[in-house]
């Protein structure tokens, strides 16, 4: 079993709704992946999210339930953050939504949560480390890797939320006019960071599933990051 931290709209909003329908699953549902695509294959196994804390083996001793309640607390004792506005861009081979600029609190708050969920976290073993196909980061992204079991994280780490996987080029054009369609009432709006999602991949390879969503806070008295 492997855990991951990720951000997810609650299972009622409009942005989860066009989602599900775009990916063919749910992932607050625990049933199999039937996506309508090719194309949508990988990102629908994953379920729709954000990454703040990537899939992660528990490390020896640790449980699920630690990690929950871990997660609930640090939410309440965290801000909410929010993205002024959501913009479709293609991120190397990929389309995801973005935001259309950067947003500091958003920042902090994965940077904090990657530093406060990594005593949960176990070393990657000779497998996952090889899957990151290390030869092809940066140096920095290496000391992520090395670090934290992540290439993709502080300095590197660029909140999105993944709709497809690798677009060739001569049919990308048609892909992002199918997706502007798509996701028209969501592009350009503001997008409320208001919660953390514990996501669960019970078996190698199955699909990812929320196991537990957790609110952060409202109150402007709590920690920033």
């Amino acid at each position: 079993m492997r855990a991951a931290i990720y951000f997810t709209p609650p299972r009622d909003a409009p942005l989860t709704r066009l989602a599900a329908a775009w990916l063919g699953r749910d992932a607050f549902s625990d049933g199999p992946t039937e996506a309508p695509l090719p194309l949508v294959a990988e990102p629908a196994r994953y379920g729709f999210h954000a990454t703040i804390k990537p899939p992660f083996r528990l490390a020896e001793g640790r449980t699920l339930e630690e990690l929950d309640e871990a997660l609930a607390d640090f939410c309440h004792r965290h801000r909410r953050a929010e993205i002024a506005q959501l913009e479709l861009h293609r991120i190397g081979r990929f389309f995801a939504l973005v935001p259309g600029g950067r947003e500091p609190a958003l920042h902090a708050l994965a940077d904090e949560t990657v530093r406060q969920f990594e005593p949960f976290r176990a070393p990657l073993d000779a497998a996952e480390l090889a899957r990151r196909a290390p030869d092809r980061l940066t140096e920095r992204q290496r000391e992520h890797l090395d670090r934290w079991g992540y290439p993709y994280v502080f300095d590197e780490f660029r909140f999105h939320m993944t709709l497809t996987g690798p677009v060739a080029d001569e049919d990308a054009a048609a892909v992002e006019a199918r997706l502007r369609e798509r996701f028209a009432p969501v592009i350009g709006q503001s997008l409320a960071i208001d919660g953390l999602a514990l996501f669960v991949e019970p078996r190698p390879g199955g699909p990812f599933r929320v196991h537990t969503l957790h609110s952060l806070s409202s109150d402007s008295a709590t920690s920033p990051t």
